[in-house]
């Protein structure tokens, strides 16, 4: 079978994970609707496009290979925003636009936001029968995206470039082990950190046992209303890990 395997790291990466009230969470690898995110801005297509984010959440799965899960920092942000009736019938296509109001009408918002520092993975897309563009397609779009890629939050742009290859094995994790010894022959910041642990949904070929199974809310329902459902992820632990749950 075909995998498109690209790398990821960055000096932050936020993955986000349920949030409630000012507290903004993040996970240790990128969930599910952010890779199909990063995929769909890649492509081009808008946040608004609910027909077509669908038909990609639909049209892939994904595996990925934990290298690092870096190590926790958590910021305390205060932010300014207008109020509602402020922006009554005023035009605000930017963020300036939206603070150009008199300072009463400004109200600040508090919240404490998690993020990964220099955090690491691979990632292996596997495409399903009704996949809207080929593998080829997104490797094209990964190497030459439409609009700007960041890792979970745009104050997390990427390190090193992505590198995505096709790779036809016989499941994921070999697919990914073959894309690190390719990139280790080529004259490229690459990440080539040992796999701690990988990670997959239903339908994927990993080609090993998973050690544990976990509830992760992250499947796609709706774009637009950023509602998202239950999915069961599979994880094995590779390598030393192998040993400590």
């Amino acid at each position: 079978m075909d995998y498109l395997v690209f790398q990821l790291r960055a000096p932050l990466s936020a993955w986000g994970e349920t949030a409630v009230g000012e507290y903004r969470p993040t996970s240790n690898y990128p969930s599910n609707s952010a890779l199909l995110g990063l995929l769909a801005a890649a492509l081009g297509i808008d946040r608004e496009d609910e027909h077509a984010h669908l038909t990609l959440h639909k049209g892939y799965g994904f595996a990925v290979c934990v290298l690092s899960a870096g190590r926790l920092l958590r910021d305390y942000h205060t932010t300014q925003v207008p109020g509602v009736v402020p922006l009554k019938n005023r035009p605000h296509f930017t963020r300036r636009d939206e603070l150009n109001l008199p300072k009463e009408d400004l109200n600040p918002i508090l919240s404490t936001r998690d993020y990964r520092q220099d955090a690491a993975c691979l990632v292996a897309v596997q495409a399903t029968a009704g996949a809207p563009y080929t593998l080829s397609d997104l490797a094209e779009a990964l190497q030459k995206p439409r609009f700007v890629l960041y890792l979970g939050r745009k104050s997390c742009p990427l390190a090193v470039p992505l590198c995505p290859q096709i790779l036809k094995t016989e499941n994921a994790l070999k697919a990914i082990e073959n894309y690190q010894k390719n990139l280790a022959k080529l004259d490229v910041y690459t990440v080539q950190d040992s796999l701690e642990r990988v990670v997959w949904g239903m339908g994927v070929d990993v080609g090993c046992e998973h050690d544990l199974q976990v509830i992760r809310k992250d499947d796609l329902l709706s774009r637009k209303r950023w509602q998202f459902g239950d999915r069961i992820e599979y994880i094995a632990l590779l390598g030393d890990k192998k040993n400590v749950l």
